[in-house]
């Protein structure tokens, strides 16, 4: 219990760290680069800290962490406690190819809008 007070204590104050580091960054580039170019006012320290903050809060959601590193791209297939990650472990190499191919087929048939609609992809739906 007290050596997690301690990471999160630690946490955070890293946290502020790279947002003291990355808010005078900010600040440099917008100061050289976005006032020449587009006309834009200069920032001060504390501004472009916000915007870092406003960016967090605007795509980067409230949460982040450790805990969500496997989330993006795909990787919340491959999550440590899914049941098709186990699954795709046991499988053999020509099933590897054979669900992909059946899984490209799902994603990108043309009932859902993608290709030419035939037969073979309806399945058993009633149009």
């Amino acid at each position: 219990m007290r050596n997690t007070f301690k990471f999160r204590f630690a946490g955070i104050g890293i946290m502020l760290a790279m947002y003291a580091v990355f808010g005078a960054a900010v600040m440099l580039l917008w100061n050289a680069l976005m006032t020449q170019i587009f006309g834009l006012m200069e920032l001060n320290y504390l501004q472009s800290v916000g915007l870092l903050i406003l960016g967090r809060l605007l795509f980067g959601g409230l949460g982040g962490g450790l805990h969500n590193r496997h989330r993006g791209m795909g990787g919340h297939l491959f999550h440590h406690d899914n049941k098709l990650r186990e699954k795709w472990m046991t499988m053999s190499e020509d099933e590897r190819k054979e669900f992909m191919e059946n899984e490209m087929h799902r994603r990108f048939s043309p009932l859902h809008g993608f290709g030419e609609r035939t037969e073979q992809n309806r399945g058993n739906r009633n149009e």
